[in-house]
C-alpha cells in the first residue's frame, strides 16, 4: 500500500515538472512580445518630408505626437579618487597697486648710541690773505718848491710786491684794515714836516720844530682801505727849511704797514 502511494506521488511530480518546463519559455517571452509594437499600429514618431510644413495649418485637428525623449544621463566622477600629487609652486605674480598710506605710528624709543665713525679726509687749507711791507731810506732829503713823495732804497719786507719802491707808495690789493707806521730822524736847526697820505688826502702829520738837537720822531695810524688805494709819505714843500736826516751807514727812516683784517675772509 505504501509503495503504491509513493509511486503515485512521483508520477504527479514528474507531470508537474514537464508542465513547468513547457510554460517557462512562454513566461520569459511575454515581456519581449509586449514591448514590440504592433504592425497595424503606427509608432508614435514624427515623420516629415522636406516639403511638409513645419507647423500644422490653422484649424487642423491633427494631434501632434509627443517625440521620444532620451533619458538624461549625468556622469558623476568622484574627484577624491582622482587627486594627484601636489604640484610645484607657481611663479610670483605681478605686485598689486600700492594701498593708501596709513597714519604715522607713535615715535619709538631712542636706540643705542652707534659706534664712532672713521675720520674723513683732510679738507682744503684755509685761504688766508696776507699783505705786509717794511722799507727804509739811507739818504737825507731836503724840501723843494713842490711836494715830494718819500722814496725808499732799502727793503726789509715786501710781501707780494705790494709796495712800489720806484714810486714810494703802497698799493692795496687786499681790501681791509691796515696798520701803518713811519719813523724819521730830524735835522739840527731844521723843521721836520711830513704827512701820511691815503691817495691824495692827508691823514696824519709827522712834525718836529727846529732844535739844536736831532731826535727820532714817529707816527702811526690804522686805515681801512679799498681796492687800489694808495698810502705814502709826503714831504712838505719849501715854505721854510724842511728836511729829514739819514746817512749811508745806518737806516734812520723807515715806513711799515701790514694787513690786520681783510674785508672778505
Amino acid at each position: 500500500m505504501l509503495i503504491d502511494t509513493t509511486t503515485a506521488v512521483a508520477g504527479r511530480l514528474r507531470r508537474g515538472a514537464i508542465m513547468f518546463g513547457m510554460f517557462l519559455p512562454i513566461v520569459l517571452l511575454l515581456p519581449l512580445v509586449a514591448s514590440v509594437p504592433s504592425p497595424s499600429k503606427a509608432p508614435h514618431r514624427l515623420c516629415r518630408h522636406c516639403c511638409d510644413h513645419l507647423e500644422p495649418s490653422e484649424g487642423s485637428t491633427a494631434r501632434t505626437a509627443t517625440p521620444y525623449q532620451v533619458p538624461e544621463v549625468r556622469t558623476y566622477i568622484n574627484m577624491t579618487i582622482l587627486k594627484g600629487d601636489k604640484g610645484d609652486r607657481g611663479e610670483r605674480g605681478t605686485p598689486g597697486k600700492a594701498g593708501e598710506e596709513g597714519q604715522a605710528g607713535p615715535r619709538g624709543s631712542m636706540g643705542p648710541k652707534g659706534s664712532k665713525g672713521q675720520a674723513g679726509p683732510p679738507g682744503d687749507p684755509c685761504k688766508t690773505q696776507y699783505s705786509a711791507f717794511s722799507v727804509g731810506r739811507r739818504k737825507a732829503l731836503h724840501s723843494v718848491e713842490y711836494y715830494q713823495a718819500l722814496v725808499f732804497d732799502t727793503v726789509f719786507v715786501n710781501l707780494h710786491e705790494h709796495f712800489n719802491m720806484f714810486k714810494g707808495k703802497f698799493y692795496c690789493y687786499v681790501p681791509g684794515i691796515y696798520f701803518f707806521n713811519v719813523n724819521i730822524h730830524t735835522w739840527n736847526f731844521k723843521e721836520t714836516y711830513l704827512h701820511i697820505m691815503q691817495n691824495e688826502q692827508e691823514k696824519v702829520i709827522v712834525y718836529a720844530q727846529p732844535s739844536d738837537r736831532s731826535i727820532m720822531q714817529s707816527q702811526s695810524i690804522m686805515l681801512e682801505l679799498e681796492q687800489n688805494d694808495e698810502v705814502w709819505v709826503r714831504l712838505y714843500k719849501r715854505e721854510r727849511e724842511n728836511a729829514v736826516y739819514s746817512d749811508d751807514v745806518d737806516v734812520y727812516i723807515t715806513f711799515n704797514g701790514y694787513l690786520i683784517k681783510p674785508s672778505v675772509e
